[in-house]
């Protein structure tokens, strides 16, 4: 694979990255609360959804599932399922935080390094958008000359490292920032508005379309 073909898919995969969605969310309600080393658990999960949904893309089951309304509907409806329950959850912790603040315990780690792991790979095992971002940009970025296999594992590989080069910096600022972010009333703003988007995401995950 050319040099070139690498950098222009690093380019569209970096404004994929940055640009705002439920992986940023995810850090951001992780780090505070429970610390730098479940943020980085969170940034593993991501990797690992990354290569199995470029495994299922190159193997095909990506293809029948996005040309399968049935199954995309499946899928995209746990997907959603999962990212409003997290949203209900953060406001239900919000509001519990509101009504009884005695009981928040800033920078308390209720998170587990395994728990954040799972977290953080089931928010992108249970987005459709990813396969269908791959079976997108595969097809434009690997030619006919390619060994489709190591080429498309490499595309999988320089988009998981713009993700770990990302989510790293925000995993750092977010814990050079723990002393202002471990209050009581900043943490129930927090799981507030990360309630808020998670459903949000979740509402427009559900109207995805094929």
């Amino acid at each position: 694979m050319e040099f070139s073909t690498l950098v222009s898919f690093a380019i569209i995969a970096s404004l994929l990255v940055m640009s705002p969605g439920p992986n940023g969310v995810v850090i951001t309600k992780t780090v505070p609360v429970s610390g730098k080393a479940a943020g980085f658990a969170n940034i593993a999960g991501f990797m690992c959804a990354f290569y199995l949904h470029g495994a299922l893309s190159i193997f095909g089951i990506s293809l029948i599932l996005v040309q399968s309304a049935k199954l995309f509907f499946i899928v995209k409806l746990i997907g959603a399922a999962y990212l409003c329950w997290i949203g209900i959850k953060a406001l239900h912790q919000s509001w519990h935080g509101m009504t009884s603040p005695q009981t928040i315990q800033p920078a308390k780690r209720n998170r587990t390094l395994v728990k954040a792991f799972v977290e953080g790979l089931l928010t992108n095992v249970l987005n459709p958008k990813v396969s269908m971002f791959y079976l997108a940009a595969f097809p434009q970025f690997i030619s006919t000359t390619n060994d489709a296999l190591n080429a498309s594992f490499l595309l999988v590989s320089v988009h998981a490292l713009i993700n770990l080069i990302w989510f790293t910096a925000m995993v750092l600022l977010l814990s050079k920032l723990s002393q202002a972010t471990q209050s009581g009333r900043f943490q129930r703003w927090l799981k507030g508005i990360t309630g808020i988007v998670f459903i949000g995401f979740g509402l427009k995950l559900a109207t995805l379309k094929a």
